[in-house]
């Protein structure tokens, strides 16, 4: 299969009351995905708190979620760790679930180093019939993955994509340059038209779980020639875009959420409620843009 075009959702992990996974929740969050045009489901990522579930839940919300969407977009698994046995695990069986694709997260903590890195990926590769998405977020794993690694990988035949959450434009023009054949992703909501103007095919999107139909015509706009209207929608979302981010991703969008009605539950500790400024920052920027449910 080849690589989805357009704004893929990095889906959350809606929660009871009593902190375990709500899959009568996530049901309806699909379906209100799927209803607003988003172009991919990403399940068990960054923003669905996996680094919180256990494996088994990791496992039980991907299989979900691929059952639930019924093949009508694709469903890319998060499946990356900082232990490459289990991201390789979690591959294998992800795809053996039925997944179009797994993303998976440089590994964390632990810094592997060159040769750990490329052997990771490679692993995860070799164990997947599908297309690999490499997924780079410095911020969170404390590794910026060097251009070397970046076209190492790029010359193995399933690994097609990166979604580049660097924040540094001249990085990712960069990997561009040095990678040709991976299919670029923008991992930043702020900069999903510059990205694009790189040749990037699309966003995988925190705020598409508020906004999935709006970041979709942002996308197809400008893949259609409609730069300007891509451009003005960027503009336009950019203080709801800040405001998503005002605390560390999950915590800022289920607050968002949960105002708006979609009752998502609260994040797994160590991500605590946010402070009553920024949650009143929020509810006052969800009702300038006159989101609703």
């Amino acid at each position: 299969m080849s690589l989805f075009e357009g704004s893929g959702v990095a889906l959350i992990t809606p929660f009871t009351k009593d902190n375990q996974v709500n899959y009568k929740k996530l049901e309806e969050l699909i379906e209100f995905q799927i209803a607003n045009k988003t172009d991919a489901v990403i399940a068990a990522g960054t923003t669905a708190e996996s680094s919180t579930l256990s494996a088994e839940e990791r496992l039980k919300v991907i299989k979900f979620c691929i059952e639930a969407v019924k093949k009508r977009i694709p469903v890319i698994a998060g499946t990356g760790t900082n232990n490459t046995a289990e991201a390789v695990e979690f591959s294998r069986k992800s795809y053996e679930y039925g997944a179009d694709m797994v993303m998976a997260v440089t590994p964390y903590y632990n810094k592997g180093n060159e040769s750990g890195i490329i052997d990771y990926y490679t692993k995860i590769a070799d164990n997947v019939k599908c297309p690999v998405i490499i997924y780079s977020v410095p911020s969170r794993t404390g590794v910026k993955l060097s251009l070397n690694i970046i076209k190492a990988l790029s010359e193995i035949s399933n690994i097609q994509g990166i979604k580049e959450a660097s924040g540094d434009i001249s990085y990712a023009a960069d990997i561009v340059n040095t990678a040709p054949k991976l299919n670029i992703y923008s991992g930043n909501d702020d900069m999903i038209t510059p990205m694009m103007a790189l040749g990037a095919k699309g966003v995988i999107s925190v705020t598409s779980n508020i906004i999935p139909k709006e970041n979709h015509d942002m996308v197809m706009n400008f893949i259609s020639g409609n730069v300007n209207e891509a451009v003005k929608l960027q503009i336009k979302y950019i203080d709801l875009i800040r405001a998503m981010f005002i605390e560390t991703n999950p915590a800022p969008i289920k607050e968002a959420m949960n105002i708006m009605g979609f009752d998502v539950g609260e994040c797994r500790s160590p991500l605590g409620p946010l402070s009553s400024k920024n949650r009143e920052h929020i509810k006052n920027i969800i009702n300038k843009y006159g989101l609703k449910k």
